[in-house]
């Protein structure tokens, strides 16, 4: 009963924090000034970003959940929360101040956090590391997009 307990208290820990995160967007969205910038190459249509991030942020409390339970609270967590602060940092940096450059030092930091958390997840649980590679190359494209906004604007 007890384990069961604490699978249910992480599993929800665990969604609640990754839903925090994904409300960045609704407080942040991107808005006129984002539809007015030149757009890079490849750059979706709108409706892609919920559809893909809602993917990625259940995958992303699964893979979360999973390492928890296989080995609890430490390092591996540690760098999931750090990757979750940023990745809630980039949208009010990009689309509430407008700040392109810093936008990108965020996001790049976030690919960086989040290598290392695919790897940490990785040794722990071989699926909560592979839960998180479409998370990392969803990244890697937005790193794209950001630059690309950057360069281009």
């Amino acid at each position: 009963m007890r384990e069961s307990f604490n699978a249910t208290r992480a599993a929800l820990v665990c969604g609640v924090a990754v839903a925090l995160v994904s409300l960045t967007g609704a407080v942040f969205p991107p808005g006129l000034w984002y539809e007015q910038l030149n757009q890079p190459a490849g750059t979706p249509p709108d409706i892609a970003f919920p559809i893909a991030w809602t993917l990625l942020y259940i995958a992303m409390a699964v893979a979360a959940w999973r390492v928890w339970r296989a080995a609890g609270i430490g390092r591996a967590l540690a760098l999931f929360v750090a990757q979750l602060l940023l990745n809630a940092l980039w949208m009010p940096v990009a689309f509430g101040a407008h700040a392109l450059v810093w936008a990108l030092i965020v996001i790049v930091a976030l690919w960086l956090v989040l290598a290392a958390t695919l790897a940490a997840f990785w040794r722990i649980d071989r699926l909560a590391g592979m839960l998180l590679v479409p998370y990392l190359a969803w990244v890697s494209y937005a790193v794209y997009l950001n630059a690309g906004l950057l360069f281009l604007n």
